[in-house]
């Protein structure tokens, strides 16, 4: 059993300074309110005795961090009974026992409990025990001076029993509903205007906490995380697996609910932020934009399995990250020299790292075809600058398996989204370049069609031969050291299945592989002038 000495080292330190107390402060609060160290009395004395030595700023900002965390009961009444601002976050999200609850609201000042009065998930038990202090908590103090609420604010628009220097919240309330009973008259039979775009900010807990150019009400409390959404409002998976690796993402999908002018779709992108002295993730700034109309902004999700598969990609994909980043680091000596087995053995592992990123974007492409969450954008791309570029690339894996490619001439374009034309080619033909023996040798050829496609053949390896026709996409390579990682029939599925997203098809027959993609508008348009 080892002894946890972190409690000690903090209250051995400088706690009574003015700047040791703010440092203690916020260990100790950070400390207690996530559980690392027990709230025993030693620690709450002396949070109570340095409160004063700390200022209001740092006591706010070490109850904001502890927001989404589950302080215990002691830390929670120490910051409950502090100035309201102090309380506030811890309040809005304390999770306590009824009995530590019922103990707790007699302390806490007015102000206080009426945050608890505006939550909706705590017991029948607790709210009765909230309405049994009555009015009291409804006489707040009138900070303004004479005349500062305007030519309504007379004597006569006070409660009968208010004391002098308070107003009752019964007169505030009136004039608030007229106010509206006017707005809603002069609105009423409007539909609210439809925001075209806004800007957000969240905190290090993805939670958005500032927002401009719609609503604050619809927006504020959403989370990246896909924790705390409202009842009808949903955020896709790409901001989730985004936020969990502090990386930016792009078109993540949003749907607010409600009627408001933020209500609706939207496509939702990102930037983390760091401090700039500490390097400390702060959360993320980002706007938001409506779609196009050939964009589809609601997640349509075919099958649980699919998007079950592209939250385990997002979690595989952090750790592997940080494994060919440390890998470089060795690799390239950059904290210090480095004995030459090691960087070799570096080298190692960032090879195979970049090999298993490569087998989870399968994955994840896999899972997007899957699910209809693969958004496609228009291009033209030309065929065989594209395949030579990939040729090239593949000049280690031919040498390796002494094999080659030869490519046809040609000038055609395909029509389509050029990355994922690119990511097509280039998994098809890795996929069959490392079924290849030695010396064999593929023909690549390509030619528009009459139907307004381009047909790209591909020659089939003589490893293949034995499985007929569409038996190949079946088969599974794991026992082949130098195969595909996920496996040939892996690859080609999902070559066939991308091939069909692009409006084309993958077709396989005994001797060869044919993929067809919609020809560019000039290509068809002279194929079917040349026909007529």
């Amino acid at each position: 059993m080892r002894y946890d000495d972190t409690l000690e080292t903090v209250l051995a330190g400088d706690v009574r300074s003015a700047t040791g107390a703010p440092l203690a402060w916020r260990q100790l609060v950070d400390l207690i309110g996530r559980g690392r160290v027990p709230a025993d009395d030693r620690a709450m004395e002396m949070l109570a005795s340095i409160r004063t030595l700390v200022p209001i700023e740092a006591r706010i900002a070490s109850a904001r961090a502890l927001e989404g965390a589950c302080p215990p009961p002691a830390l929670v009444l120490l910051l409950a009974v502090d100035d309201l601002r102090v309380a506030l976050p811890v309040l809005r999200t304390a999770q306590l026992s009824e009995g530590d609850w019922l103990a707790l609201l007699p302390k806490l000042a007015p102000g206080a409990r009426h945050v608890l009065r505006n939550r909706r998930d705590l017991a029948p038990a607790i709210l009765r025990a909230l309405e049994s202090f009555g009015p009291a908590d409804f006489v707040l103090p009138d900070h303004s001076d004479a005349g500062a609420l305007g030519a309504d604010a007379q004597p006569s628009m006070r409660g009968e029993d208010a004391p002098d220097g308070l107003f009752a919240v019964a007169d505030l309330m009136a004039r608030i509903a007229r106010y509206r009973q006017d707005r809603d008259h002069f609105e009423r039979g409007r539909p609210p205007e439809r925001a075209r775009s806004f800007r957000f900010e969240t905190d290090a807990m993805g939670v958005v906490r500032w927002v401009e150019g719609v609503r604050r009400e619809p927006v504020i409390g959403l989370s990246l995380d896909l924790q705390g959404l409202s009842a009808g409002s949903r955020l896709d998976g790409v901001a989730s697996g985004a936020f969990r690796r502090r990386a930016g993402f792009t078109n993540a999908r949003l749907t607010i609910a409600g009627e408001s002018d933020a209500g609706g779709d939207w496509l939702v992108s990102g930037l983390p932020v760091f401090d700039q002295v500490t390097g400390r993730f702060t959360g993320y700034r980002g706007n938001a934009r409506r779609p196009r109309s050939d964009e589809r902004a609601e997640p349509q999700r075919v099958s649980p399995e699919a998007d079950a598969l592209r939250q385990i990609v997002h979690e595989l994909r952090t750790p592997t990250n940080a494994i060919a980043g440390f890998a470089e680091m060795i690799e390239t000596e950059m904290l210090g020299p480095v004995p030459e087995p090691y960087r070799d053995r570096a080298a190692v592992i960032r090879a195979q790292a970049r090999e298993l990123l490569g087998a989870i974007d399968d994955l994840d492409l896999a899972a997007r075809i899957e699910s209809a969450a693969l958004s496609l954008s228009a291009g033209r791309v030309a065929v065989r600058p594209l395949l030579a570029g990939i040729v090239d690339d593949l000049g280690e894996l031919l040498a390796l398996r002494g094999s080659s490619i030869a490519l046809a001439p040609g000038e055609l374009f395909v029509a389509g989204d050029p990355r994922a034309i690119e990511r097509l080619l280039a998994r098809l033909l890795a996929t069959l370049v490392s079924a290849t023996a030695a010396e064999e040798r593929l023909c690549v050829r390509f030619a528009l069609e009459g139907d307004g496609q381009v047909a790209i053949r591909i020659d089939r390896p003589r490893a293949l031969g034995q499985f007929p026709g569409d038996a190949v996409l079946g088969i599974d390579d794991e026992h082949e050291e130098d195969g595909a990682l996920l496996g040939t029939g892996f690859a080609l599925r999902l070559a066939r299945n991308l091939a069909r997203e692009l409006g084309g098809s993958l077709r396989i027959a005994p001797d060869l592989l044919t993929l067809r993609l919609p020809a560019a508008a000039a290509e068809a348009a002279a194929e079917q002038a040349h026909r007529h």
